[in-house]
């Protein structure tokens, strides 16, 4: 099997380009700022920056580090440059030039919500920014690694076009697929050499950093580390600018140290408060709320809303040991989401109960003064006649062993 710079060619002839990895996995993240240190740990030069949690403590900084400066808001979503800021409409990534105008920027950053495109609509809390001098960018390119769940590998991900319009060019990212143990390779490194054209001065650093972020990729437990944009400086030096870290979920056992990091003020509220319940919510970008129990059923009532048409607002996996308080949560995180338009519950009852289920239901749109959607309901399984004969409100239809 070739690894390096390997694409799959199609009957006539032209490459056929992989497209962006949306098989979504339970995951965890970390703030800008923590996955800076984070590189710091594994070698890898980032900006010395500093974390600020008030217009006075920014404008110190900024005093202190000189200007130009870079503030960043400290979220966990991207795109936070082009975003806006429900105080002044500015983004959450901003220059100063001196220290007053820190102070005037960190009043509008400060205590006020971000709106990104990975955002909820209202945006996210930003709490603190993370304060670092400017960098004279000669040249900005995006590095990643994360896993191609296709070809069961981790895969290096390189363009020499990074930077905030990285998601529109994906088709110019170079794929380098490499085994976890062996890492970036001689032949690896070459084939990135002759790909971007580095100077030999250049490539040692290059291949450095690339070895140590295998190396903090393995040892993490991550599945992206994603840094946006790495430059070379006009003076010449290689340096991460931006990074973007996510974590296996189920590996927290193994990583206390990270798990010490979150810091869930930050991160979407409807997320964080699915998963101390126990239930797995991803939020996505249609209207047609879905509640299921498994994530196999869930991937396939996925595909299927997919396939007929429609487009899910959530993936939302409720598991086995679902009780009348989890699916009341439920029902109530998707209820709150303004673009839901309708709800579809789809549930096989194995360890679940399809009576208790159509209990929860009508428990659920009680204690809400009924359900502002329709919904459909699919029981099969466990008790599904009961759960039947339980359930016919008005924008309620169920149907049962079908």
């Amino acid at each position: 099997m070739r690894e390096a710079g390997e694409s799959t060619k199609q009957d006539n002839g032209r490459e056929k380009r992989h497209g962006p990895f949306t098989r979504h996995v339970r995951q965890f993240s970390l703030l800008e700022h923590h996955s800076h240190n984070l590189l710091k740990q594994f070698q890898i030069p980032v900006p010395d920056g500093f974390v600020v949690k008030s217009p006075e403590a920014a404008r110190d900084v900024v005093y202190n580090i000189g200007a130009p400066s870079v503030m960043k808001a400290q979220i966990l979503a991207g795109g936070r440059g082009k975003g806006k800021y429900n105080s002044d409409g500015k983004g959450g990534v901003r220059i100063v030039d001196s220290p007053d105008e820190a102070y005037e920027n960190a009043s509008n950053m400060i205590g006020y919500s971000l709106v990104t495109k990975q955002t909820p609509p209202d945006g996210l809390p930003v709490n603190k920014l993370y304060i670092y001098k400017s960098v004279d960018i000669a040249q900005e390119f995006y590095v990643a690694i994360t896993f191609d769940r296709e070809r069961y590998m981790p895969v290096l991900l390189m363009s020499d076009d990074g930077g905030v319009n990285i998601e529109s060019n994906v088709n110019q990212l170079q794929r380098f697929w490499f085994n976890l143990s062996t890492g970036i390779t001689p032949e690896i490194a070459a084939y990135i050499e002759a790909q971007f054209g580095f100077s030999d001065d250049d490539m040692r650093m290059v291949t450095h950093i690339l070895r140590q972020l295998v190396k903090l990729f393995r040892e993490k437990d991550a599945t992206l580390l994603e840094l946006n944009p790495f430059v070379r400086t006009t003076e010449g030096s290689l340096i991460c600018i931006d990074a973007k870290f996510n974590f296996d979920d189920s590996a927290k056992f193994r990583q206390p140290e990270l798990v010490s990091l979150e810091e869930h003020a930050a991160e979407e509220k409807d997320e964080y408060e699915a998963s101390q319940l126990g239930l797995s919510y991803i939020r996505l970008d249609g209207n047609i709320g879905v509640i299921v129990n498994g994530a196999g059923l869930a991937m396939a009532t996925n595909d299927l809303v997919t396939l007929y048409g429609g487009n899910c607002a959530n993936f939302l996996d409720i598991g086995g040991g679902a009780t009348k308080e989890t699916l009341s949560k439920a029902f109530s995180i998707l209820q709150g989401d303004s673009r839901t338009k309708a709800l579809f519950i789809n549930i096989y009852g194995g360890i679940v109960r399809c009576d208790m289920i159509a209990e929860s239901i009508l428990a659920a749109s009680a204690a809400m003064g009924g359900f502002s959607i329709p919904v459909v309901v699919r029981l099969q399984g466990t008790n599904y006649e009961k759960g039947f004969e339980l359930g016919s409100t008005p924008l309620l239809l169920l149907l049962a062993n079908d």
